[in-house]
């Protein structure tokens, strides 16, 4: 077993030798995580994500944390370890929209309740909950946590465009123009892309761009 500050997993070969970079081996932790905690030589790993889930059933829905949980999703989101950088944790109910059911009468498939999705993604609700929470920083992007059968957790990565660690930073000191004011709430985050369909190109896309009210709603 290789222990690592993110729990425990198998070793990727016969000699125990880490044949990746750091941050790929941290990914391959969360590959298929929830198959793996099944496995009885996994029981470490197994006891680390359940103390986690007991605690973040506790916290407050929208809680900042200290460090990313997953240091490799927050770096690919252009997360560093220093001032201006802040990552925050997020748990949003799972399943559809809750619909209340009416009470004068027609027909049951009629009554608009079951089957009713919402047409954004549970990721980018918890992505916006998270701007409303702290309206002075901008979202760079977000990433799954964990699951059970009623929550789901994500970390939002954010950056504080006033700061000047960021102001000075060339790598992410194009947050700090102004057409990206609040551009979770735009749709404009990875996760926002992705529900708009902007991840698609070429044939088959036609109907996508600028947007999919601009082509009445033909791409979905």
């Amino acid at each position: 077993m290789i222990l690592s500050p993110y729990g425990d997993v198998k070793t990727l070969n016969p000699q125990g030798v880490i044949p990746v970079g750091y941050y790929k081996y941290v990914k391959e932790i969360y590959k298929g995580i929830r198959k793996k905690i099944k496995e009885p030589e996994n029981k470490d790993l197994r006891a680390l994500i359940f103390e986690r889930k007991r605690e973040w059933r506790k916290s407050p829905s929208v809680m900042r944390v200290e460090k990313p949980t997953r240091i490799d999703k927050a770096r690919q989101y252009g997360y560093k370890a220093k001032q201006g950088f802040v990552v925050a944790r997020v748990r949003v109910r799972r399943g559809g929209m809750r619909k209340p059911r009416p009470d004068s009468g027609r027909k049951p498939k009629r009554m608009g309740v079951k089957k009713i999705t919402p047409s954004k993604s549970i990721q980018r609700i918890a992505e916006e909950r998270a701007q409303r929470k702290f309206m002075n920083l901008e979202v760079l992007g977000s990433y799954w946590l964990w699951e059970d059968g009623q929550y789901k957790w994500y970390e939002v990565v954010f950056a504080d465009p006033s700061h000047p660690s960021i102001k000075n930073d060339k790598d992410i000191n194009w947050i700090c123009e102004p057409q990206h004011k609040h551009r979770v709430f735009r749709g404009l985050t990875p996760a926002g892309k992705k529900g708009r369909g902007l991840t698609k190109k070429g044939k088959g896309a036609e109907k996508i761009r600028p947007s999919l009210r601009a082509k009445g709603r033909k791409a979905k």
